[in-house]
């Protein structure tokens, strides 16, 4: 065990300073020193209770879901029944009590439109969306089922989660916690951003992009007095356009929906040198937006965005490519705010602030002030204590808790991971760790030689001995490590990765380095005693 050829005592060089390396970036920024701009710069991020930042509670309200499923089931039954061979005809349509009803205009195929219907009822999974009844004969009532409804919250949920993460990541920002909280709250924070108003905006954007087209047969004074003709719904005009104030009706199903983006950008009009969003579809949203823009040339359409009117041009040609662009009295800000929201998807459901805090960072200061101060004091006491037990080998083994922390660092500092306050706890336990297993190999050192082994065996049992107490703890710890992180969220995770990677770090440095340095050193010198 105390053979090391010329290639390894390389190789576990180059691996100690490259961590070491990793590491200098976040020891100058703590310093408060400049980092050549011209060298890479891995540094640890800190968490928000270290760092300061923005926490907000989302939260979201099922019966939208429900609502926007129930939206969907219609037009999906519509569009069934009239693509039926022959077609299904059908009538008196309602949704009301959140359940959609509708009269089969002949009891023949009242069969054959069942038919037509299960797919969209059991859906794509193993739970039932939908339940069905026929009434009065030609009656067709479909309600959502509690487990289907359930499901859809669930899924909702999940996508805006995702949707939020995705937007927070454009923002730039390092390390944010998203997390769910409960049914149908999500939990946010995002360290260093300590003005929440441009992440409250951002978040609390639907994105939910809609083109639909102008009912003209609506009466003006029936608009203005919020009264929508069957088939139609009416929506405002959006802040700070020129129709501010003023309504528009527009057809209800047969729209095309913003599903279908695939890149959004702010550019600017050639024309007007406005800013724009220039938005693309993908080839199903091409061919659909290409198809709604040929049969109605002539006609206005309304660009929707988050139940708010951006603009109603008209349809003066075709629209083909698959590519589009959006106007609305944007700044350059917002117009980049849209397109980024766009980008990301819009959330299935919005999203309400409930809850809103901003932490400042003097706390976060004053934490790492005392948590540095508590890791010198102990440090020193450990080392002292190790240089006057076991002379030369404490020494070894305060060099090995010195590049322990180097190294500790610059591999959190390559994995981008995020330091926070229970992240301390878990640095001064793996610094403990890295301590006791010194303790193990020299106290083992001590006892073979009690036994009257010769130097260099004492030292070769020792380490051995010892290393096999030092595995099986580590790898109970390392256990306990990702499970805390796997079912942990927020700062437990946080303690995880530090414990996680420390223990690999305390066992590479006192047991693999210390070792190679005790090789050196017996066989440079040859000594007769140890002063262990």
């Amino acid at each position: 065990m105390l053979e090391f050829p010329r290639w390894r005592k390389i190789w576990l060089w180059m691996i100690t300073l490259l961590a070491i390396a990793a590491a200098l970036p976040s020891i100058f920024s703590a310093a408060n020193v400049s980092w050549p701009e011209q060298l890479p710069e891995p540094t640890v991020n800190l968490g928000l209770d270290l760092a300061g930042g923005s926490h907000i509670l989302l939260e979201a309200d099922p019966g939208q879901v429900a609502a926007q499923r129930l939206e969907n089931m219609e037009e999906s039954a519509r569009g069934v029944l009239n693509d039926a061979e022959p077609r299904i005809r059908f009538g008196d349509v309602s949704t009301r009590d959140g359940q959609l009803s509708f009269m089969v205009e002949s009891a023949a195929d009242v069969d054959r439109a069942r038919e037509e219907l299960l797919p969209l009822i059991n859906g794509t999974g193993l739970i039932q969306e939908w339940d069905l009844q026929v009434i009065d004969e030609t009656r067709f009532v479909l309600s959502q089922t509690d487990d289907g409804a359930e499901n859809a919250v669930t899924q909702a949920m999940d996508s805006a989660t995702e949707v939020v993460r995705k937007r927070i990541d454009a923002l730039g920002t390092r390390e944010p916690t998203i997390i769910r909280q409960g049914d149908t709250r999500i939990v946010v924070q995002v360290p260093g951003l300590q003005d929440p108003d441009e992440l409250k905006a951002l978040l609390g954007q639907t994105a939910k992009l809609e083109f639909k087209l102008v009912d003209l047969d609506a009466l003006p004074s029936n608009v203005a007095a919020g009264v929508a003709p069957p088939g139609s719904q009416i929506f405002p005009y959006v802040e700070g356009s020129a129709q501010e104030g003023q309504f528009l009706a527009v057809k209800r199903l047969g729209g095309i929906k913003g599903d279908n983006l695939t890149n959004a950008q702010q550019s600017f009009d050639p024309q007007t040198n406005e800013a724009v969003v220039s938005i693309t579809f993908d080839a199903e949203g091409g061919r659909k937006f290409a198809s709604l823009t040929e049969q109605n040339v002539g006609k206005p359409f309304a660009i929707i965005l988050d139940g708010k009117v951006l603009s109603a041009p008209n349809i003066n040609e075709p629209i083909r490519g698959g590519s589009a662009q959006i106007s609305g009295s944007f700044t350059t800000d917002t117009a980049n705010q849209l397109a980024i929201s766009l980008r990301s998807g819009a959330l299935p459901v919005d999203l309400t602030v409930v809850e809103e805090r901003t932490v400042g960072p003097d706390l976060g200061a004053d934490s790492i002030k005392r948590g540095m101060i508590a890791m010198m004091i102990g440090s020193v006491a450990v080392i002292a204590l190790m240089v006057a037990s076991y002379g030369r080998f404490g020494v070894y083994a305060t060099a090995a808790l010195g590049i322990n922390v180097m190294m500790l660092l610059g591999i959190m500092a390559a994995l981008n991971t995020t330091l926070t306050l229970p992240g301390i706890a878990g640095f001064v336990l793996t610094i403990g760790a890295a301590v006791d297993a010194n303790v193990l190999i020299n106290e083992r050192i001590r006892e073979e030689r009690r036994r009257g082994r010769r130097v260099i065996a004492a030292v070769e049992n020792g380490y051995k001995e010892a290393s096999r107490a030092i595995y099986d703890a580590n790898i109970t710890n390392f256990i306990a490590g990702v499970l805390l992180f796997l079912f942990g969220s927020g700062p437990i995770r946080g303690f995880a990765v530090v414990l996680i990677i420390g223990l690999f770090t305390s066992v590479f440095t006192a047991v693999t380095l210390t070792r190679m340095w005790v090789a050196g050193w017996l066989r440079k010198t040859r000594p007769q005693d140890l002063n262990v």
